[in-house]
């Protein structure tokens, strides 16, 4: 037994989710923990990613215009989160993909597609064209051609489900770090407010280096922004965030936004509503939405509901 259990800690990396992951326990010794939420990271990628040519979502997308696929409940209540929130057509949407891929922004072979390429491909973007059935759990994309990527949604749903893991087995403090998408469980050890410090990054300077932080209770921090991946083109620069209203990069003079929500789904999905909205959202806070940070790509910093700032 460690003789001083309270300020001791076990942390575990992996790499999963296309991105590196750290898991972090306070006032324990028990590895195996994260050991088995490793396991859990890995059996929800085997279920959602389209970087592999099986996966429950790529069963959906093979049967695209051909017939209904019946997934597992875990896959059918994030594909009808993900279309829910497609349909309220604020700037996320769960079947971009297509339009995506012919920017292809951060990627070898990136180019400013011609009008009547993007015309054809925003055809298949369409959430009205996903049926779902939830007696069957299927899920049927109408047209040949359109396609689900959980990408923008999963890893904060998998955060919340490790997060539900650790609370069963009683763990009083952790941090769950899926490649940036941070969440905060229980009361920092590290403080007597019980709250944790985070950094937001400045958006012109190398990973890592902060343009501001805030400090928060358990919650869950995601960052939507443009400064890593984009192509530039005859001196303008197209970032890799698609508006699906126009098949364009959204025009923005943010750099990036910080979401803080109790959920880290929910993160996931308000960062997004933010970004694309621009600016601060009047009547947005509420119980579940803690605060925001924006960045401006003049390097101007506003907050929304940290008081002081």
């Amino acid at each position: 037994m460690i003789e001083d259990l309270a300020t001791h800690q076990v942390v575990k990396n992996h790499h999963a989710l296309g991105t590196s992951i750290t898991l972090q326990l306070f006032g324990t010794d028990q590895t195996w923990l994260l050991d088995q939420s490793v396991k859990l990271i890995d059996y929800y990628e085997d279920l959602f990613t389209v970087n592999r040519d099986k996966s429950e979502v790529m069963d959906i997308n093979h049967a695209a215009g051909l017939h209904p696929v019946q997934v597992s409940s875990a896959t059918y209540g994030l594909v009808k989160l993900a279309v829910e929130k497609s349909l309220e057509n604020f700037g996320f949407n769960a079947l971009i993909g297509p339009v995506v891929k012919l920017w292809h922004i951060g990627f070898k072979g990136a180019r400013v597609p011609s009008q009547s390429e993007i015309d054809e491909k925003m055809k298949l973007i369409n959430p009205k064209k996903v049926v779902l059935d939830d007696e069957q759990q299927t899920v049927f994309l109408e047209e040949k051609g359109m396609e689900l990527d959980l990408g923008g949604i999963a890893k904060g749903w998998i955060a919340d489900r490790i997060r539900d893991q650790w609370r069963s087995f009683g763990v009083r403090a952790g941090i769950i770090n899926l490649g940036g998408n941070v969440l905060f469980v229980g009361s920092s050890p590290k403080r007597l407010s019980g709250k944790w410090s985070l950094g937001v990054q400045d958006p012109i300077e190398k990973r890592g280096k902060n343009i501001t932080s805030v400090m928060v209770p358990e919650c869950s921090a995601v960052t939507s922004g443009i400064y890593e991946r984009y192509l530039e083109v005859n001196g303008h620069k197209y970032h890799h965030l698609i508006d699906p209203r126009t098949g364009y990069p959204v025009e923005t003079n943010l750099a990036g936004v910080t979401t803080f929500t109790k959920n880290s789904v929910d993160a996931e999905i308000e960062c997004k509503r933010l970004f694309f909205a621009g600016k601060p959202i009047d009547g947005w806070l509420n119980d579940n939405r803690i605060g925001a940070v924006f960045v401006y790509q003049n390097e101007e910093v506003t907050y929304e509901g940290f008081d002081g700032k």
